[in-house]
């Protein structure tokens, strides 16, 4: 398959026309309106700093049914100590750059350029990204970050600066949105701790097949508050 170049105009080649590998095109900008239609289409950004802009749509696509998240045995015994506070969009910046700076094992350096850093923040203050953040003492200590089209949750990266932080985050996100009616969180491409609990691949078509109704739904723009019920879950 060709790789296609994105034109100024907000549009983007049908996702099936991607390559093996999952990249569909390379060019654009990461204005709102053009990293909306992405995720209404099932397209993401995912390049480094020295490469242009490089858009995906993977097949298979890796998800997570909220409906379906597999919390373990151990974990269930963190959860149960009840030492993990949870907030959602409290500190957003804070959680993109903790994900920009963490170390990813294969990886050398990040794929969240300043550029793209900047994009998510206006996302963000437009009311369509959002943190969920896991603080400990008072101090913020995992979290992760994503887009909410619709009643879907694109996840794009989390991170962990102590054990079990991020899962943390992942079941507080999961059960959150379970409760506001959204039915998929889009996890991109396979890792094994989100396998581990309950993330699983699905032809890219099943994928879009599902977004042509999730992605319509009212959804809950504006900025996100953890419900008291969800909060209760994790005292501080």
């Amino acid at each position: 398959m060709p790789v296609f170049r994105i034109p100024t105009e907000h549009i983007f080649p049908h996702p099936s026309l991607a390559e093996d590998g999952g990249l569909l095109g390379v060019g654009g900008d990461l204005c709102p309106d053009r990293l909306l239609l992405a995720y209404r289409s099932g397209i993401f950004p995912w390049y480094s700093e020295e490469q242009p802009i490089l858009w995906f749509s993977p097949d298979p696509r890796f998800v997570l049914y909220p409906d379906q998240l597999r919390v373990g045995r151990s974990l269930r015994k963190v959860l149960a100590k009840h030492r993990f506070e949870l907030s959602m969009d409290t500190q957003f910046s804070a959680v993109i750059e903790a994900c920009k700076q963490t170390p990813r094992p294969g990886q050398e350096g990040t794929w969240i350029t300043q550029a793209m850093r900047d994009a998510y923040q206006e996302l963000h203050e437009l009311g369509y990204a959002h943190s969920m953040e896991v603080s400990l003492d008072g101090k913020l200590v995992g979290g992760l970050y994503g887009v909410a089209v619709g009643a879907m949750f694109a996840g794009e990266s989390m991170f962990s600066w102590v054990d079990n932080a991020s899962k943390v985050a992942l079941v507080g996100l999961a059960n959150q949105l379970r409760s506001w009616g959204f039915e998929l969180i889009d996890s991109q491409v396979h890792t094994p701790t989100l396998a581990a609990m309950g993330a699983e691949e699905i032809p890219r078509e099943a994928y879009l097949d599902s977004l042509l109704t999730l992605v319509d739904k009212p959804g809950r723009p504006g900025r996100w508050e953890l419900d008291p019920e969800q909060a209760a879950t994790f005292p501080s």
